[in-house]
């Protein structure tokens, strides 16, 4: 049976700074040696060439080596995926998984939050976009999901993932070797990894049947519901975390999730946290959630017919500005507006995660404080 999970958000105060992480395990909320996953917001570009993920990622794995047991090499296998480019009003922020000691679990038999971990075989990069891809990374998601002790595909709400993308060097190394890739177009393919891999995870979770090379970034009603997808620079495999709800684990948190229909979708945020298991009233508000929201986990992307609910907008066409930062920001205020927090985990290229121009919505809750 996976142990009980203890999940805490904090604020990162500048680029390299874990100090909230050191506090929480310097006062005894956790144990250094039980954090095993971590999901956060960076202030870079969020583009191929954002290395606040990197100087982010060490930052709290020598927080995690210093205070705890573990060697350099275990504490680098902790799966810790960041999102690049905090725009508008998004603040730079952290949540981080523990596992709890058995005497601090909360017993229950209720559905409570469960967190599994895996990591796909190597994705060469003549496989980004292709069906190799989506079929390693289905792979990984199962085996996640049987650490995480959920059997029924219904109690996944949440995938966080990390993959490749495509950069020159790798693009030469494919042609090196007599291979071809999608694009040559590097910023492309980060919308590109994170489409072909929530594919991937709607396989392993049966929200849609395999799919062919052609449905790649090409047939949008193919999608997952609960697939978050980040790609960058760091690694040559699919990074996966599967959150969700198992009976028996114990503890005090909850997921559930949702999709925003569109870009103004405020409704679909507060379906989430319904989802997640709290009673709210008919009309809630942000004051609603104080102290039993942790977070919530967005996915956004500009719609593909340059409108928003009739409306037409000129993010596509700006040539100063990508509409990966301005979607972003739209996205985050109307989060931030229905939390009351602007940290909130919101990412962007949401390729097949989500209906065209909107995207999937995870909210964690805390149900001791329900």
């Amino acid at each position: 049976m996976p142990s009980a999970i203890e999940v805490r958000k904090v604020p990162i105060h500048s680029v390299a700074d874990a100090s909230e992480l050191a506090k929480l395990i310097d006062d005894g909320t956790l144990e250094a040696d039980r954090v095993i996953a971590i999901i956060g917001k960076t202030e870079g570009n969020g583009g191929v060439n954002d290395y606040t993920r990197i100087i982010a990622d060490r930052a709290f794995r020598e927080v995690i080596e210093e205070k705890g047991t573990r060697s350099a090499d275990e504490v680098h296998q902790i799966p810790i995926v960041w999102s690049g480019g905090t725009d508008g009003v998004i603040s730079p922020h952290a949540t981080i998984f523990a596992t709890l000691p058995p005497e601090k679990a909360q017993p229950s038999e209720e559905l409570r939050l469960s967190v599994g971990f895996a990591m796909s075989d190597q994705l060469l990069p003549e496989e980004i976009g292709r069906t190799p891809m989506i079929e390693k990374v289905a792979a990984g998601v199962t085996r996640a999901m049987a650490e995480a002790g959920i059997t029924d595909p219904a109690d996944v709400h949440y995938v966080q993932t990390k993959t490749p993308l495509l950069t020159i060097d790798t693009i030469r190394d494919a042609k090196s070797r007599g291979k071809t890739v999608w694009t040559d177009d590097t910023l492309k393919s980060m919308d590109l990894s994170n489409g072909v891999t929530a594919l991937g995870i709607a396989v392993a979770l049966g929200e849609i049947e395999m799919p062919t090379d052609d449905d790649v970034l090409a047939n949008r009603d193919l999608y997952s519901s609960v697939a978050s997808c980040s790609s960058g620079v760091e690694l040559d495999r699919a990074q996966i975390v599967v959150v969700g709800n198992a009976r028996g684990v114990g503890g005090n948190y909850r997921i559930g999730h949702s999709v925003m229909e569109d870009a103004l979708d405020a409704e679909g945020i507060w379906d989430a946290i319904k989802d997640a298991g709290l009673d709210l009233p008919e009309r809630p508000r942000s004051t609603d959630l104080e102290g039993r929201l942790v977070n919530v986990f967005l996915k956004c992307e500009t719609s593909q017919n340059g409108h928003v609910r009739g409306r037409r907008n000129a993010m596509l066409d700006d040539s100063d500005v990508h509409w990966h930062r301005q979607i972003k920001a739209a996205v985050g205020g109307v989060t931030a507006s229905v939390t009351g927090d602007p940290a909130v985990f919101v990412s962007v290229s949401a390729a097949h995660q989500g209906p065209d121009g909107g995207g999937p919505v995870a909210a964690i809750v805390d149900m001791g404080q329900a």
